[in-house]
């Protein structure tokens, strides 16, 4: 008998809510202390300057509170953990977009604004609402955790091409972690490996024979900040593996194939 399908991981939404407003608030009060220099600089993703992650950071709220203010899509059609595999197609709207919001206004102007929108926006809607994106509808309560990714993900980048040391708050971490991780186990169905990130997620994932007692066959272990880089492709599998911040252990343990579920 096949085993009984998971249940999608839920998610608290007023703590989801909090998370995204904290962590772009980090990011708003690190760019406002980048000077010139620093704005100008490569980014490290793609062709973007620092400037112009900073206009697509900011743009990620502003967004979000334009989706809210249009009419809800009548049935939600892409869930959490099946997001990161469907963006790959949005790269050059992305791109474009926050190339127009950089040229809308100076960077403090934006952040002030797009914050303070998206906070009001958040504040009016539930999260059953059902928002009509790009990328196909989904609610409110899903798509804000997919805010997590973003935030969480180009603060380490805005962190890494600056060495400004950017907080990155430990809610939106946490989402973060565990809907990538999800979405591996999306990508690779199964209960051969058991995929731990402590303190935040384990799952089971990819095809074979599945552990049900005992210490697993195939384990594959890392922290957080990996798992976000490995997940995005920022960082590579041998790399990670041979500097000891992934350990694997079995013969299905290679997740590279798997590596990146987006970028």
């Amino acid at each position: 008998m096949p085993p009984a399908k998971k249940k999608p991981r839920t998610y608290d939404l007023a703590k989801t809510r909090a998370a995204v407003l904290a962590q772009f608030g980090h990011v708003r009060d690190a760019v406002r202390g980048l000077d010139p220099e620093q704005l100008a600089g490569p980014s490290g993703v793609g062709h973007w300057s620092v400037a112009e992650l900073a206009a697509h950071i900011a743009w990620i709220a502003d967004s979000l509170a334009a989706g809210l203010a249009r009419p809800p899509a009548a049935v939600a059609e892409l869930a959490a953990e099946e997001w990161p595999s469907a963006t790959a197609s949005l790269a050059g709207k992305i791109a474009e977009a926050a190339k127009e919001t950089l040229e809308g206004a100076p960077l403090t102007e934006l952040y002030d604004r797009a914050g303070a929108r998206l906070a009001e926006a958040l504040e009016s809607h539930p999260g059953s609402r059902v928002l009509d994106l790009w990328i196909g509808a989904m609610t409110l309560a899903d798509f804000l955790v997919t805010r997590t990714v973003e935030l969480v993900v180009h603060t380490d980048d805005l962190r890494r091409a600056t060495g400004v040391e950017v907080p990155v708050d430990r809610q939106a971490l946490a989402a973060c972690t565990r809907l990538l991780a999800d979405a591996l186990a999306v990508k690779a169905p199964g209960g051969a490996v058991e995929f731990r990130v402590p303190p935040f997620a384990v799952v089971q994932c990819v095809e074979g024979p599945r552990h049900t007692r005992g210490t697993p066959p195939n384990v594959v272990e890392t922290d957080p900040i990996t798992w976000i880089r490995l997940a995005t492709g920022r960082e590579g599998w041998a790399e990670a593996l041979a500097d000891a911040r992934v350990r694997a252990s079995g013969e299905r343990a290679d997740l590279s194939a798997l590596l990146p579920l987006m970028s």
